[in-house]
Parts: structure tokens; sequence; C-alpha cells
């Protein structure tokens, strides 16, 4: 590659909470960027206008056309249907989205032939586990469709590698939150709480609010994109070096702190001076019980770490709340 280009990134779900972060950061670490978002949930207003936008659906058989006129060097696929609730129900329409929709960007970035390709997985693809905080090495079990998209779309990942040494990092992200969430989604519960509180409702909390996250702020997830994308082409010389296949492809992005339900509306509460108790509702299927990350190999390899405190993150999405008039 040209050491005097700009280095060029494609950004699945660029419009969407987390991709929007991605695109934000990547804009001014001087990447140029290549937006794909059917804005089924990301926002208009959203667009970075520094980054070239395509309306368009990861699944679309117009993909290619995309890829052959951007010649992209990189993609971050943060698209995706995210809701655990929605793939049980419609577990067809999950895989649809999350497995087909990857496959077809996978067989694009191929034929493209892209440097290398950050994927967007999640701490579902662990389902429950006895032993915390949960390392990479961890058996994958994931309760749910949702997860099960995910754990499925790393096996792609690894397959397209070992069979045609496509690079990958895939970032297993803990429970992210911040400005630009989705209010009314169910993985939101820190937007949809604080929205709730500044309107003086009364949130909901679904079973006993015993169930414990690790929450990672959103701009710590974007730094982690970031330095994957950074690290990608290092990191694959390194493997050949050392002559294996297992490292540097996995990593978990969470603060290694994890915090229940309860306690987190108790912080909630001190932050927006919000007395009410909160109103409980019955538990949901698919939710996990336990789940909190070890993000050392991400902090020994990527040299991330998440940099926000509950605290810090919590004050800023309550100013995004309040700035955007969304009370």
């Amino acid at each position: 590659m040209d050491k005097g280009k700009k280095e060029k990134v494609l950004v699945t779900g660029g419009v969407g909470f987390i991709g929007s972060h991605i695109v934000d950061l990547l804009i001014v670490q001087g990447y140029k960027v290549v937006i794909i978002d059917d804005l089924s949930s990301g926002k208009k207003e959203d667009i970075n206008p520094q980054a070239h936008f395509y309306k368009m659906n990861i699944g679309d058989p117009d993909l290619a056309e995309v890829f052959n006129y951007e010649r992209p060097d990189y993609v971050c696929h943060q698209a995706a249907q995210t809701s655990v609730s929605y793939s049980i129900a419609h577990p067809q329409l999950d895989a649809q989205e999350n497995i087909m929709g990857m496959l077809n960007l996978l067989e694009v970035s191929l034929k493209c032939g892209i440097d290398g390709f950050v994927f967007a997985s999640s701490a579902n693809i662990y389902g429950e586990q006895k032993s915390f905080p949960i390392t990479e090495n961890a058996p994958l079990s994931p309760t749910s469709p949702y997860g099960i998209s995910k754990m499925a779309s790393e096996l792609y990942l690894d397959f397209f590698y070992q069979t045609h040494r496509l690079n990958y990092i895939s970032l297993r992200y803990g429970n992210v939150y911040g400005p630009r969430q989705d209010l009314l989604g169910e993985a939101g519960v820190i937007a949809i709480f604080m929205a709730k509180m500044l309107k003086g409702e009364i949130p909901t909390i679904y079973g006993d609010g015993e169930c414990i996250r690790d929450y990672v702020y959103v701009k710590d997830v974007a730094r982690a994109c970031l330095l994957s994308i950074k690290n990608m082409v290092e990191l694959a010389e390194l493997k050949k070096i050392r002559k294996t296949d297992k490292a540097f492809h996995v990593f978990n992005i969470g603060t290694g702190r994890g915090i229940s339900v309860n306690q987190l509306y108790s912080h909630l509460q001190k932050a927006m001076g919000f007395a009410q108790k909160a109103n409980f509702g019955p538990p949901r299927t698919g939710d996990l019980r336990k789940n909190v990350l070890d993000g050392h190999l991400a902090e020994q390899v990527l040299k991330w770490k998440a940099q926000y405190g509950l605290t810090d993150g919590l004050a800023e999405t309550a100013q995004w709340l309040k700035k955007r008039g969304i009370v």
C-alpha cells in the first residue's frame, strides 16, 4: 500500500449508536470513511458530513458496486439486528440480517482485497458462565439466536482467515452505553432509564434487578475499533513469525467491573437527582444472569483499556440527552 495515501475504512451501521462514534473518531484520526447504513435505527442528523454515505443494507446485491467504487482498505462491521428478544421471537429474520448479511459482506470484502476486517461481536456469545471475569478462552454457550448469530459470524470469520487469509479482529463488547443510544431498545438500559427520569417517569426493572453487567462507554468502544485497525497488519505479520493462528483475533471489550441493575439504578438516581423507586416487571427471556469481561488481552495486545468510569460516562450521556431535547 502507498504509505502516502490516507487509508479508507468502510463502516457498516455507521449512522447507528456505536458506528457513528467510530466514524467520528476515524475522521478525526485522518482516515477516509465510507458509511453503509439502511437508517433502520440510525438518525440522519448523526451522519458525519465528511464521510461518503450510502443508504443500503449489508444484504443488498449492489453492495459489491460500492466496494468496487470506493476500494476500502478496511471494513468495520457494526450493522446488526441487536435485540435479544426479537431474535428469540424471529430467529430466521435475525439470521438473515446477522448471518447472511455478514456472509455477503465477507464475500464482497474478499473480492475487493481489503487489508482487514473488524467485527462487532458481543458478550452474549458466552452465555451463562461460572467463572468471572470471563476470558476469551471461556466456552461459548449463547442462550439466544442473537448470541448464536455472533458465534456463527466469528466462525465464518475464522474460516475466511484460514482459507483465504482475510485478516480480522473480533471485538466482544460488554454492555455499551452513551450518547446516541436508542431510547426505545432493550439493550440501552442507561439511556432508557435516564430519559424516563428526566421526564419524571418511573423506569421499570425486569426481574429482581440482580442481573450483573459490564457497562463500557461508547467512546472507549470506538477507540478499541481504531486500535484494531491500526494493529491489524502488524498482528498478522506477528502471527506469521510465531507460526500460529490462535492468537490475536478475538478481544473482550469491557471494564472487568460488574454492577447489578439495582446498583446501576441507585447511581442513576444520584446522577439525575431522582428520588422515586423503580417499578419491577417480569424477567425477560434470554437475559443473562451475570456477564463481566476480562479485558487484559486487549490491554496487552491492542494497548486498549477503558478510560471512562461509570460516573463520567453517565454525566456525558445525561448532557447529550438534555442537549438533544429528549426531554
